[in-house]
Formats: structure tokens, C-alpha cells, sequence
């Protein structure tokens, strides 16, 4: 008989009887007796049943205790998985906060740079706002000043005119009392005192003139007349001043009387001559000598730039027909048919020089291309872009050039030079192709794969 640990994973253990035999109870031996009669007949145990009952009693804890190790196995893995789940969860999330941190920080930092830069615009335009008010102040205060001065300037003008015409007034009326005695000495007759009023009249027919040219002047209206009119006047009383000084009187007196009557009248014109001067804007002097002066620095200014412009369209001229006698000598050089055929087009359309339309045509006649084309440049440009093909697709020169088409898919058969019927319209067929090599097969699976790796890593970020 074997034994069995008592219990398992803490657990009683059902003992599992091997040997039968221990389980009966001893024999015991006949005892003679007396009594005749027969004794009980005891019933036999089935140790056979009873052993198969431990044997399946013994199977169902086998069975439950793999059972429940391979519950436990799988709920650890369950557990192992749910902490791998939970800790990938944890390792994303934290990425994801990572990146959403990121994201903040640069939207932070993108609206942080936004607000310092509408801070500076704002600003900018404040200091701009506050230079263009300074400026608009300052040319107010500019502009006053300037109506300050003006307005000074012209109370100053009008002071001094007012000045200037009382003035005159004064010295034409002290002008006209120095010269009326002489001019009444003269018209005095006692035999005809009236004429006395002739000096009165002659002398304010002059003033009375001089007021009418004041007025044509305020008027706008032609004055001259007046004027003239008034030194007519003013020539007849210095004339009798004169005549009759130097018969009743001395020479000075003479001089002097008919000196007034032509110094009140004439220094009254001036002021006039003055005051329409000012009306008319005619300049002084001075403006008209300072006028000049710029009209000719503005001309001598002129007829420096127009010389200049001369000599730069003369020099440009003389440059563009050495440029142009360079480029006929380099193309009769280098083309001599096309340049011989170009002078014949020249001569034929009427032209005294190759142009470059005729220069065109030649070369399209001779060589049959545009002017930097050719059939070598072509024919060399052709050459070089097949060596390029060749080290694309690192293969020979000479392997290029021979095939026709390197694109074509090498893939496929030969085509046969035998003549076959073509169905109408042509049909296609399993296996009428070359199947494409497995590492070709590998290598497409692999850059697949690659892509959607890619792609996915991609979409994540």
C-alpha cells in the first residue's frame, strides 16, 4: 500500500487505496460449540466496486485539480495580459498627454508670439497715431505762425501804405500852396479880379484828375489817361510858375514855384504807380533779377542733361553697332552658308543689314532648326540623355541605345516572329504571361508593408 501526502495546494487528500485486502476484517477462527443450530450467513463486500469507486473518486480530483490549475494558469495570464494592457494604456496615455503637452506649449507659444506681435502692431500704429497728430499740430502751429506773420506782414504793408499816402497828400497840398501865389501874382488884374480863380481851377483840375486815376486804379479800370491828363495840368502851372516868376520875380522863385507844381502831382503818381504795381503782381527789381538768375541756372541745368542724354544715346548707339558688327563678323564666321543665304534674304526683301528675323529664316532654311539648334546640337543632346538613362538604371550605353523602349516590362516573352491569327477582338488567358519571381513577390509584400508602417506612424503623429 502506497501513501499519499495528506493534502494538496492546502487541501485534505483523499487516501487511494491500492490494496483491497487491508480493508477486510480478520478471519476469525470457528469456535466448536455445542449449539447445533446454523449461524446468520453474513453478505460478502464488493471490493471490486469498491475499488473502482476510488479509482473514479480518485480520477474527478485528478481531473478538478488540472481543472483548477488551468483556471489559475489562465487567470494569471488573464492578470499578466490585463497588467500589460493597463501598463500600454498607462505608456500611451502618457505619450498622448506628452503630445497634447507639446501641442499646448507651441499653441502657448504660437499665441504668445501673436499677442506680442498685435502688442507691437498696436503700438507701432499708437506711435505713428501720436507722430502724425505731432505732425498735424505742428503744421497748425506752422500754418498759424505763418497767418501770424502774414497778417503782421500785411498790417505792416497797410501801415506803411497809409503812411506813404498821407504822406503824398501832405506834400502835394504843401507843393500846391508853395505854387498857387506865384500862379494868382500871375492872373491878378484889377481891372478883372475874377481871373484869380483861374490857378484855383488849374491847380484842382489836377488834384480832381489824380483822384479820378485812384479811382480807375481801385476800379481795375485803363488809368493812363488820367494820369496823363493830370501831368498836362501839372506842366501848364509849372510852366506859368516859371514865366512869371522870372519877369516879376527872381529865378529861384521862379524855379522853386514851378518845381512844387510838378513835385505834388508827381510824387502823388508815384504812390499810384506803386499801388497798381502791387495790384498787378508785378515783381521787383530784385524778383525780376533773382527770376533771371534761376531761368538761366534752370536752362545752363537743362542743356547739361540734355547734353548728357545726348552723349549716353550716342555712346549706347555707337556700342549696339560695335555690338552688332561683332555679331555679323562671329555668325559670317561661324555660319558662312547661313550668313551668305541671310545676305541674299536681306537683299531680296529690301533690307540694308541682316535682322534678326532674317537671320531666323536663313537658319531655318539652311539647317532646318532655330538659331541655337541644330541637327548636332540635337543629335548631342540626344547622346547625353541616354548615358543620363544609363546611370539611372545603371546599364550600359550601348544596352539602352539598342533597345527601343527601356520602360517596356522585361517581364514578358519575346514576341514571335511567326504570324498567328488574332481573335477579333483579342482575348486574354490564364498564363499567357511570365509569372513575376517570389522575391519579387517578397520584395512587393516587404514595401507594403514599409508603406503601411509609415502611413499609420504618420496618421499617429
Amino acid at each position: 500500500m502506497t501513501t499519499s501526502p495528506p493534502q494538496v495546494n492546502g487541501r485534505r487528500r483523499i487516501p487511494v487505496i491500492t490494496e483491497w485486502q487491508t480493508l477486510l476484517a480478520p478471519a476469525e477462527e470457528p469456535v466448536a460449540t455445542t449449539d447445533t443450530q446454523p449461524e446468520p450467513v453474513v453478505p460478502a463486500v464488493d471490493l471490486v466496486a469498491q475499488a473502482e469507486a476510488d479509482a473514479i473518486r480518485t480520477k474527478a480530483y485528478a481531473d478538478a485539480e488540472e481543472q483548477r490549475a488551468r483556471a489559475e494558469a489562465e487567470a494569471e495570464a488573464l492578470r499578466i495580459k490585463a497588467e500589460g494592457d493597463a501598463k500600454a494604456a498607462e505608456i500611451k496615455a502618457a505619450e498622448e498627454a506628452r503630445k497634447l503637452k507639446l501641442a499646448n506649449d507651441k499653441a502657448q507659444a504660437r499665441a504668445i508670439e501673436e499677442q506680442a506681435a498685435r502688442d507691437a502692431r498696436i503700438a507701432k500704429s499708437n506711435r505713428e497715431r501720436a507722430e502724425a497728430e505731432r505732425g498735424q499740430q505742428d503744421d497748425e502751429r506752422a500754418r498759424q505762425e505763418q497767418q501770424q506773420n502774414e497778417a503782421a506782414a500785411e498790417a505792416e504793408v497797410a501801415k506803411a501804405a497809409s503812411t506813404w499816402r498821407g504822406y503824398a497828400i501832405a506834400f502835394y497840398a504843401v507843393c500846391a500852396v508853395v505854387a498857387l501865389p506865384v500862379q494868382i501874382a500871375a492872373f491878378w488884374d484889377r481891372d478883372a479880379p475874377w481871373l484869380v480863380i483861374a490857378p484855383l481851377m488849374l491847380e484842382g483840375a489836377a488834384l480832381v484828375v489824380t483822384k479820378g486815376a485812384a479811382a480807375a486804379v481801385a476800379a481795375n479800370r485803363p488809368h493812363w489817361h488820367y494820369r496823363a491828363v493830370a501831368w498836362v495840368f501839372a506842366f501848364i502851372a509849372a510852366g506859368i510858375n516859371l514865366k512869371h516868376g522870372l519877369d516879376a520875380f527872381d529865378p529861384a522863385t521862379a524855379i522853386g514855384t514851378a518845381f512844387a507844381s510838378l513835385a505834388g502831382p508827381g510824387v502823388w503818381d508815384l504812390h499810384e504807380h506803386g499801388r497798381i504795381r502791387r495790384r498787378d503782381g508785378v515783381p521787383t527789381r530784385r524778383e525780376r533779377r533773382a527770376a533771371a538768375k534761376a531761368a538761366k541756372e534752370t536752362a545752363r541745368k537743362q542743356a547739361a542733361e540734355k547734353a548728357e542724354q545726348e552723349a549716353a544715346k550716342t555712346a549706347a548707339e555707337e556700342a549696339a553697332e560695335a555690338a552688332a558688327t561683332v555679331l555679323a563678323a562671329t555668325r559670317k564666321a561661324r555660319f558662312p552658308k547661313v550668313w551668305d543665304h541671310a545676305l541674299g534674304l536681306a537683299a531680296d526683301l529690301g533690307e540694308t543689314t541682316v535682322t534678326e528675323a532674317i537671320w531666323r529664316r536663313a537658319k531655318r532654311d539652311v539647317e532646318g532648326a532655330d538659331p541655337g539648334e541644330s541637327a548636332d546640337t540635337i543629335r548631342m543632346r540626344n547622346t547625353a540623355e541616354i548615358r543620363v538613362e544609363a546611370a539611372r538604371i545603371r546599364k550600359s550605353v550601348a544596352a539602352v541605345s539598342k533597345s527601343k523602349n527601356a520602360q517596356r516590362g522585361t517581364h514578358l516573352p519575346p514576341a514571335s516572329t511567326k504570324p498567328r491569327p488574332k481573335p477579333i477582338p483579342p482575348r486574354r488567358k490564364r498564363g499567357d504571361s511570365t509569372p513575376f519571381h517570389p522575391a519579387a513577390k517578397r520584395l512587393a509584400a516587404d514595401t507594403a508593408r514599409r508603406s503601411t508602417t509609415v502611413r499609420i506612424n504618420a496618421e499617429e503623429n
